[in-house]
């Protein structure tokens, strides 16, 4: 594929600009250790992606709920009785969850030649939080808020083409997610990066393991982080497939 065709590259922002991981284990760590409890952190995430999917299914409700909600799944699963400040600590966290380090360059580089747009499972004012961290003016900006729904939900990026003017086709879309964002951009025809992040469940990430089919989530590339994007986007023709 010749990405030097794409003038509109739209993000995942959470687990993709922002290291979530970093962000989510603290929290879940204290929870669980308030309660005598410890877990792996692949655990912790597997468990966390299963809550987070089953609070974000319709109907809608803010995120800050969505991560209310995972705490509760915490408790319930571990049989604890979760106090106030807790079931707010996730959420209440958010604004403190900070950009990997290749970030803030990668985007600042990018933004000289593409527009860049944010497809985001997260509420407005929590995204607020975080765009002043990263400091950038993106194109456009669409969140679950915005949406009434969530990704995976097709719903999210349609509105995104449909604000941004532009067809499937010429939209290139970076995230950390199979599950949440290349399958549901892939069946648009949307042109996909996949962010790749280390991680504690490598490959994966803090969210659901995709039962789609293994063309479904094939992206059109794969990057280990945004300062590699970066680079095969500055030299045409070694971004084709996969890698």
């Amino acid at each position: 594929m010749d990405f030097s065709r794409f003038a509109t590259i739209s993000f995942d922002c959470y687990g993709t600009l922002i290291d979530w991981e970093a962000g989510i284990l603290p929290v879940l760590r204290t929870l669980l250790g308030n309660h005598g409890l410890s877990q792996p952190d692949a655990v912790i995430l597997q468990l966390y992606s299963e809550f987070e999917a089953r609070a974000e299914t319709a109907p809608y409700r803010p995120y800050r709920e969505v991560l209310q909600s995972v705490v509760r799944g915490f408790a319930n699963h571990f049989k604890f009785q979760a106090t106030s400040s807790e079931i707010h600590s996730l959420h209440e966290s958010v604004p403190g969850w900070l950009p990997f380090p290749d970030t803030m360059p990668a985007l600042l580089q990018l933004q000289k030649d593409y527009k860049l747009a944010v497809i985001s499972n997260i509420d407005d004012n929590l995204f607020a939080e975080t765009q002043k961290l990263l400091g950038i003016d993106f194109h456009e900006v669409v969140t679950a808020q915005q949406a009434g729904s969530y990704k995976p939900s097709t719903n999210n990026f349609e509105i995104a083409l449909h604000r941004l003017a532009i067809s499937s086709k010429d939209l290139l879309h970076a995230a950390q997610s199979i599950y949440h964002d290349v399958v549901p951009a892939r069946s648009l025809g949307i042109a996909t990066v996949w962010v790749n992040r280390k991680s504690a469940r490598p490959g994966i990430g803090a969210v659901l393991n995709s039962t789609a089919s293994l063309a479904q989530k094939q992206p059109d590339l794969e990057v280990p982080t945004l300062a590699s994007l970066v680079a095969k986007l500055s030299r045409p023709g070694t971004g084709d497939g996969a890698s």
